[in-house]
């Protein structure tokens, strides 16, 4: 991605200086599939959570120790910074397409663990978006653990993943997650993953959204680019997990999404660039 001369966000809250506690116990039951990589089912447990309403985590804070961030960690916090950046600067401008006033999520980078109003989580977590403090959290190294674990590498693939959690954002301001949390209490396991599936599903539209309308404005996608997004997509499918993880699939326990889904509205985002085309809760399942 071409970055250079680009604004770096001050929405950040950077605690990665505060280190250690106990990991996070995560009450997922059946909404997470593979423990061990909860967030390459889609990136958004906590959110999963609190739409629910059903789990809570807990965690003991650590005490506040040395950080020496590498040069590579002080990079990949600079690039955050960018991304999450134009996705105020684009989604400020759809906002006001639809007559609204955006107000952007807060980034908070941490290393280990960390607390949030959604409550505990440690860095197996993966990213996440907590609307009860309207707040995307990350810790950096899983940036390296997707390239490691999953061959899910470059910088739009990782503009991909802050783009997503900031999708829930957006849906969080349009009054969709608390629809959707409405609907969750009401119904069996198997629709609320389906609806879990919609959501992660139009957040990965709301992505490419933002790809799509930062490339027009600041000519920021080069060769490639969006091959590293639709192959991160790819590899966070609950189809491509499952098989990785045990061999076989369990559709009904889909909460994020196969990996065709994901590619597709990733891909139709960008694309398309109209919020309107998004709207993943009108169509049948199989239609998505």
């Amino acid at each position: 991605m071409r970055l250079t001369g680009r604004r770096e966000s001050t929405n950040v809250d950077d605690r990665r200086h505060i280190r250690g506690g106990k990991k996070a116990g995560l009450g997922l039951g059946g909404m997470i599939v593979v423990g061990i990589i909860i967030w390459l089912m889609g990136g958004n447990p906590l959110s999963v959570l609190n739409y629910a309403d059903t789990e809570s985590m807990f965690m003991e804070q650590g005490e506040s120790t040395a950080y020496t961030p590498t040069a590579q960690d002080e990079e990949l916090a600079k690039f955050s910074r960018q991304i999450l950046a134009g996705t105020e600067d684009i989604w400020t401008k759809e906002f006001q397409k639809m007559g609204r006033t955006y107000r952007a999520p807060r980034l908070v980078l941490f290393t280990g663990s960390v607390q949030s109003a959604c409550g505990g989580a440690s860095s197996s977590t993966g990213p996440f978006y907590c609307s009860a403090d309207q707040s995307v959290y990350i810790d950096l190294s899983f940036f390296k653990d997707m390239k490691r674990q999953l061959g899910a590498d470059g910088d739009f693939a990782y503009a991909y993943v802050i783009a997503h959690e900031v999708g829930h954002h957006v849906q969080y301001l349009l009054g969709i997650l608390d629809n959707a949390h409405k609907q969750m209490s009401r119904v069996s396991e198997k629709e609320s993953n389906r609806i879990s599936v919609r959501l992660e599903l139009q957040a990965d539209f709301f992505a490419g959204i933002w790809a799509h309308h930062d490339n027009k404005m600041f000519n920021s996608l080069e060769d490639g680019d969006i091959e590293e997004g639709i192959n991160a997509a790819s590899k966070i499918g609950d189809d491509y997990l499952q098989k990785k993880a045990q061999a076989y699939t369990v559709p009904d326990s889909f909460n994020h999404g196969t990996s065709a889904q994901r590619m597709r509205w990733l891909k139709k985002g960008i694309t398309s660039g109209k919020v309107s085309d998004g709207d993943t809760f009108s169509l049948s399942y199989n239609e998505l």
